[in-house]
């Protein structure tokens, strides 16, 4: 994939066939399909953003993908259970978040830093893609929330500045891209989900029911985070980071389920089960990678690649 972007092979790619669709091949070949579309990498021509074989590739990877994904969840267009599912945070299943507020060591919490780094240096940069496919108070709503993730017009508070910020603190590079032949494939694959609902109108709902999980959960885990910072002396940028993201999220829990989700579902019902598609796809991934990482440390080895 790399080399055919640079030119050194013009050879067609193979097909994803067998590979795993959770796995480092087919996730870090897609995170390089979707780069394309956001920054592009040095040494790749922008025209290579619509090259038809990479496309027609890339749709196959997608297909490999999301068939795993609507395999591996429930499905179901309960939108109201599964809402309520997430607001209520789950006894005895301790995440990354407690750990690295319990026990956590500095090394670990860089790792988790570096992994996250996949998504946060470009943090709701997926999200924007869908705005163009929705309408109305939805559209409206959304936008709301995104103007707070852009720093409410202030370079400096962009949320993806912050976090640059905190890596910073933490002694690591925050190059856009320097970190992604170390994160995981479980990491990416979160993040190229966002990408993929992003851009297909037809999952739409998903892109918005992988954007709810987000806001409506990522309170408590950033209060423990704030802990984690405290107990491990990260200094001040990252206990901001997850500080701000206490307060704002809170708030945007009620603007996504009032102002997003509510006005979409009236106006388009069948979109319930794509949000209740995307909720649960998120549930899945987040779980793998929270699996990994941890289980990594358990077993006193790094997560990174």
């Amino acid at each position: 994939m790399i080399d055919f972007c640079t030119g050194r092979i013009g050879d067609p790619f193979p097909t994803s066939g067998e590979v795993d669709p959770y796995g480092d091949d087919l996730q870090l070949a897609l995170h390089v399909c979707y780069e394309l579309h956001y920054r592009g990498f040095d040494g790749v021509p922008e025209e290579m953003e619509w090259h038809h074989e990479l496309l027609g590739v890339r749709l196959e990877l997608e297909s490999t993908f999301l068939t795993a994904l609507r395999r591996d969840v429930p499905g179901g267009d309960d939108l109201e259970a599964e809402i309520g599912a997430l607001l209520t945070e789950r006894v005895g299943e301790p995440g990354i978040s407690h750990h690295l507020a319990e026990r956590g060591t500095l090394g670990q919490m860089r790792e988790y830093v570096t992994h996250r780094s996949a998504y946060h240096l470009k943090e709701a940069d997926p999200q924007l893609l869908v705005i163009s496919r929705l309408d109305g108070p939805a559209k409206a709503g959304l936008m709301t929330v995104q103007h707070d993730e852009y720093g409410a017009g202030r370079a400096e508070q962009m949320h993806s500045e912050l976090f640059a910020a905190m890596m910073r603190e933490l002694g690591l590079c925050d190059h856009y891209g320097h970190h992604l032949d170390e994160v995981s494939a479980a990491a990416l694959a979160e993040v190229n989900l966002m990408s993929l609902c992003g851009m297909r109108r037809e999952l739409r709902g998903a892109a918005v029911g992988l954007f709810a999980v987000i806001e409506l959960t990522s309170s408590p885990g950033s209060a423990r985070l704030v802990r984690a910072a405290r107990r491990l002396g990260c200094g001040p940028a990252t206990e901001h980071y997850y500080a701000e993201h206490v307060e704002a999220d809170a708030v945007h829990e009620q603007v996504l389920r009032r102002e997003v989700i509510a006005p979409l579902v009236r106006a388009e019902p069948e979109l319930a089960g794509g949000l209740v598609f995307g909720i649960q796809a998120s549930g899945l991934l987040g779980g793998r990678f929270s699996d990994e990482i941890l289980g990594a440390w358990s077993a006193g080895r790094s997560s990174l690649r």
